[in-house]
């Protein structure tokens, strides 16, 4: 069997020119990075402001399990199934961080034959993007121990300052650091921390920004400490909003590539959904919709983190109304969360008991409103009787199924599933709502998240939490929406807790005011934002060959 890495290499790829032309994109409106990449410009949106939007389809996935999903994948088959059926359909996908590629999760181009191509530049660097907001970051940060060593004119209290530096790389080794070391020409010393670029409110500022005016606004209300008083402090107050906004020049422009199949895709931002929210950026969403009838994007991790974020942040800040949700499951996986060992024999009392977690998410998000379609992964080791099982469980939801062979048959396995996608869109006569209203405290909100959502009894606030929850109230910023950062493995904040787990609290153990990125950030659990490597990391399958050619890379 070929691996996607082969696959994509033998692939019959088009020049970026082809790609735009098919969506109707004028040359003057996009620069080539090389023959298969262009980064498109902002304008775009203003010419085509009086076209109507297309359909927003959004692609999420049961809770993860080491057996795998495919998200990704099937966001990629859809949209070439979709053009398949007649409709023009692009994908508005995230770009992938250099973390997991070189970690255990891997990329975010799809699998098989439901790939978006040049793979190995996507995963490898792509045109820059999240090196510059690493670099807008990065920036902050010196500013800060510059003005630390010139006086501190703000009255930055030392101990509270809340900006880390930044890196698009697993090293646990930078969690905790110590800064400034080496006399007074060296700075002030503190400790100080890393977290992943992908986690940096830049990021999500950028994701979230609805122009490069709006970009700048953002970045300036960003907090990166309290006074000595306890007040908040901004980046605007650095004077150097414009010097990051400067960076984020050509970061900020949505980045086209096509599939296999050399249908339009649109990839552009990447935060995590475990750590922040999860989406592409609101700019490419907005691209894909004015450009397609059918824009298809994904949410990361399960229904519970990237979905829930994409519904309540997402959607609500940038004005979007989605047609319909896809979750995608596999066989293999809900058995794991059945408690099954072997995934590979048919195990109908571990499917049953796992299939309770794809009612959750199901019943989840039918509470914004939206019809659903299940998406089965297909696998050789699956079974009739299985599939049987899920349908029947799917039938009690009035929830339809459909089966997937995406990454063997690409677009064609897809065809299904994308029938089934365009009749519960023409159908929906409902609209969009998100779970909560803004107008309750940030308390009442994560506590609706966590009862309506996640299915648990209820939330503990440390004390740290508290003291940031009325420190919210003092300073205006109750209003804003909540973005939870928990493990991706379970819907609880427990990674044991496999299924649907009941009778648990949610522990908030901190509280963080993303001012530019527009929400809340209550970290809950054990969470960090900045992951380690495995044992046995991928960078060691990884090569290239004198010609230039990369092997390894899935």
């Amino acid at each position: 069997m070929k691996t996607d890495i082969q696959i994509a290499q033998e692939a019959n790829i088009l020049n970026i020119n082809e790609i735009a032309k098919k969506v109707g994109i004028p040359e003057e409106k996009y620069d080539q990075y090389g023959k298969y990449k262009a980064k498109i410009d902002l304008s775009l949106l203003k010419d085509l402001e009086d076209k109507k939007y297309g359909n927003l389809v959004l692609v999420t996935a049961i809770t993860p399990t080491p057996a795998g999903e495919g998200k990704s994948t099937v966001s990629v088959g859809l949209t070439q199934a979709l053009n398949k059926l007649g409709y023009s359909s692009m994908a508005a996908l995230r770009e992938p961080s250099l973390g997991p590629v070189f970690g255990i999760k891997g990329g975010a181009t799809g699998g098989g034959y439901s790939q978006v191509i040049p793979m190995e530049d996507i995963n490898l660097h792509f045109t820059g993007d999240l090196h510059a907001i690493g670099v807008a970051h990065n920036l902050v940060s010196a500013i800060i121990d510059n003005h630390l060593k010139f006086g501190n004119e703000l009255n930055i209290d030392i101990t509270k300052i809340t900006w880390k530096r930044v890196v698009d790389m697993n090293d646990r080794a930078l969690r905790n650091t110590v800064i400034g070391l080496g006399g007074k020409a060296s700075g002030i010393p503190r400790e100080n921390s890393y977290q992943i670029t992908v986690a940096s409110e830049i990021m999500a500022s950028l994701c979230l920004a609805t122009s490069l005016k709006n970009l700048k606004e953002r970045i300036g209300k960003i907090i990166f400490a309290y006074d000595v008083e306890g007040k908040p402090l901004t980046i605007s107050q650095l004077k150097i909003t414009g010097a990051v906004a400067a960076l984020l020049k050509e970061a900020i422009k949505p980045n086209l590539v096509q599939t296999l199949e050399n249908t339009p895709v649109l990839i552009h931002g990447g935060p995590f959904a475990n750590i922040a929210h999860g989406c592409n950026s609101v700019l490419a969403t907005k691209m894909a919709l004015k450009l397609s009838d059918y824009a298809v994007t994904e949410a990361g991790f399960a229904a519970d983190l990237g979905a829930e974020k994409f519904l309540d942040i997402k959607c609500r800040q940038a004005n979007l109304s989605p047609k319909c949700v896809v979750l995608v499951a596999t066989v293999r996986a809900l058995k794991h969360h059945g408690g099954a060992k072997d995934l590979g024999i048919e195990n109908l009392e571990a499917l049953s008991k796992g299939l309770e977690n794809l009612d959750k998410h199901i019943e989840n998000m039918k509470k914004y409103n939206l019809p659903v379609v299940v998406a089965m992964n297909r696998f050789l080791s699956d079974t009739e009787e299985e599939f049987k099982l899920i349908a029947e469980r799917c039938e009690k939801h009035n929830v339809k199924v459909a089966l997937c062979d995406v990454w063997e048959k690409g677009g064609q396995g897809g065809v299904e599933l994308a029938k089934l996608v365009v009749e519960e869109v023409e159908n929906n006569k409902e609209e969009y709502s998100p779970i909560y209203d803004l107008e309750k405290t940030p308390a009442e909100k994560i506590e609706t998240i966590v009862k309506e959502i996640y299915g648990g009894d209820g939330v503990e606030f440390s004390l740290k939490a508290k003291k940031t929850l009325k420190l919210i109230e003092e300073n205006g910023y109750n209003n804003l929406p909540i973005c939870i950062s928990k493990t991706q493995k379970s819907i609880s904040d427990n990674a044991k807790l496999l299924g649907r787990p009941e009778g648990f609290t949610v522990s908030i153990n901190e509280i963080k005011i993303a001012a530019g990125a527009g929400f809340i950030i209550a970290m809950a659990g054990n969470i960090i934002d900045m992951p380690g490597l495995p044992k046995k990391p991928a960078a060691e399958l990884i090569d290239i060959d004198d010609d230039g050619k990369i092997t390894g890379l899935f």
